[in-house]
């Protein structure tokens, strides 16, 4: 929401509070009328509502920190008319390119939402003056991704706004803010029980609001895509990412996924994993809880927010990374040829690994892998100085075929449109996904028998079917939430009001 200026340095300067106070007045939500075409089930026709308390409605009786202090967020209704509102030029420009009648055009208009959510650790103050709350938060948020609309007599809808950087934390609308550990289900779902009603309450009702000085009519339809797994797993009530149903698009087991790399296709759907859930739940074929959680796939949790089975590109670059370190690492070893090599002989691998690639790429060890050292790690070079610590020719050669693959495949899951951008590799995307396994259960054999990690598999087995249903995969990531983390963190430690009563609303 924070208007930010740069510097003539080019730095970003965030503005001091005061000069925002007049200004925010109608860069936040509230301050817009409209209405909706029925009235929304459950929610006040208010219309200027500004931040809430999340919990408002909720009985307090949250031991550890004063309820008041938990969360802070804004009507989902009440943040999608702003954001429309901010977009309005954008639209009526649209319009008048695509030489669409003004008077002609008050309804039919359609908008898509990615919905991101995130859990960050660690946003303590600096030198807090603030309420004592969990060092945890979580942010949800949403994202305009296109406005089209149906015009009278024609089939096809027209597209007259697509967001250009749907990666950006400027497109990535703040929604809601919890100081809460993602894995506390419990608050979790308590918190963004509210917004799930609301979001569900406007799947079936039309938005009437003022654009371009005309009332126009809006329907919604929201995409939850910007998760990553641990998030997914945890709104579909499937178990947690080191289970043996290994996928969250399909039913394939870890067993299954490492014999058979690329031939799964995309089964899962929310209403599937709510129908499992009642299985689960009644078990009315009295089975054993072996051959119930069989028959029910791993879904052991009320499914509490619909999600689109996807892929997080972002989450993706990370985890494949993470796997070809340690294959680094396990090529550094020969571990090809060794059984159970000792902890001490793994850290000497890893440590000459991490000093090789500080030498030749300046790459810092990292605790845990980010996407910055993801995207450095995966490239050509990577792998030439890794090389230079491998003896064997034959092994140099498999590791430069295979980053070489994935190198050919990543833009497919990367670009905000590969049928534009990089039709080549999308065209041989299964061709070079099929050699990429066939290298990894013969060549490195030693680490995918039997088992292989969720993101290579989804890499390998669902990039194609879910680009060509959504048409992108990177332009659904969830990066945009990702980066206003770091915006979150940084309000947080430096600009929020020192008075107790305003702290959360500032970060908001």
């Amino acid at each position: 929401m924070y208007r930010t200026v740069k510097a003539t340095s080019g730095r970003q300067i965030f503005q001091p509070l005061h000069t925002l106070r007049a200004a925010e007045k109608e860069l936040l939500p509230g301050y817009h009328p409209f209405e909706w075409q029925p009235a929304l089930k459950s929610v006040s026709t208010s219309c200027h509502v500004g931040i809430i308390d999340g919990l408002s409605g909720w009985i307090a009786s949250v031991d550890d920190s004063p309820a008041d202090t938990v969360t802070r967020r804004f009507r989902y209704d009440v943040a999608l008319v702003s954001a429309l509102k901010d977009l309005e030029e954008d639209i009526m420009e649209g319009l008048r390119e695509r030489g669409l009648e003004d008077s002609a055009c008050t309804s039919g208009f359609s908008v898509m939402i990615k919905e991101s959510c995130d859990g960050m650790g660690d946003v303590s103050e600096k030198h807090g003056g603030g309420p004592a709350v969990p060092e945890k938060a979580v942010r949800f948020s949403f994202t305009i991704m296109s406005v089209s609309i149906q015009a009278e007599g024609e089939d096809e809808a027209i597209t007259i706004f697509r967001e250009p950087k749907p990666n950006s934390e400027m497109s990535c609308k703040p929604l809601c803010l919890m100081f809460v550990d993602e894995s506390d289900h419990e608050t979790l779902t308590g918190v963004l029980g509210p917004v799930v009603a609301e979001r569900n309450a406007m799947k079936h009702s039309r938005l009437i609001l003022s654009v371009g000085g005309l009332s126009r009519s809006f329907r919604f339809h929201f995409r939850g895509t910007g998760y990553d797994e641990k998030m997914v797993r945890e709104m579909e009530g499937l178990e947690a990412s080191g289970s043996t149903y290994i996928c969250t698009l399909c039913d394939s087991t870890r067993a299954e996924a490492s014999q058979n790399m690329t031939l799964h296709s995309v089964t899962r759907s929310h209403d599937e994993n709510l129908e499992r859930y009642e299985l689960w739940r009644t078990n009315p074929h009295s089975e054993s809880a072996e051959e119930l959680r069989d028959r029910v796939k791993g879904v052991s949790a009320k499914p509490f927010m619909e999600t689109q089975p996807t892929l997080d590109a972002l989450h993706c670059d990370i985890g494949n990374a993470t796997e070809f370190y340690k294959i680094f690492q396990d090529e550094i070893g020969e571990v090809y040829h060794k059984a159970n090599p000792s902890r001490e002989q793994r850290r000497s691998w890893r440590a000459a690994l991490d000093k090789q690639l500080r030498k030749k790429m300046k790459l810092k060890p990292v605790m845990r892998m980010n996407g910055n050292y993801a995207r450095k790690l995966m490239t050509r070079e990577a792998v030439e100085a890794v090389c230079e610590l491998v003896c064997s020719e034959e092994r140099q050669e498999a590791l430069r075929e295979l980053m070489g693959l994935y190198i050919q495949m990543k833009p497919v899951w990367r670009s905000t449109c590969p049928a534009k951008e990089c039709p080549d590799q999308l065209c041989r995307y299964s061709f070079n996904s099929q050699r990429f396994a066939e290298l990894l259960s013969t060549v490195f054999k030693y680490r995918y028998d039997g088992k292989i990690t969720n993101y290579l598999h989804k890499t390998l087995a669902h990039v194609p079917e879910i680009v060509e249903r959504d048409g992108s995969i990177g332009a659904w990531a969830s990066e945009g939430n990702e980066s206003g983390n770091k915006l979150f963190r940084r309000f947080r430690k430096m600009n929020a009001r020192q008075s107790k009563t305003f702290e959360l609303e500032d970060v908001l």
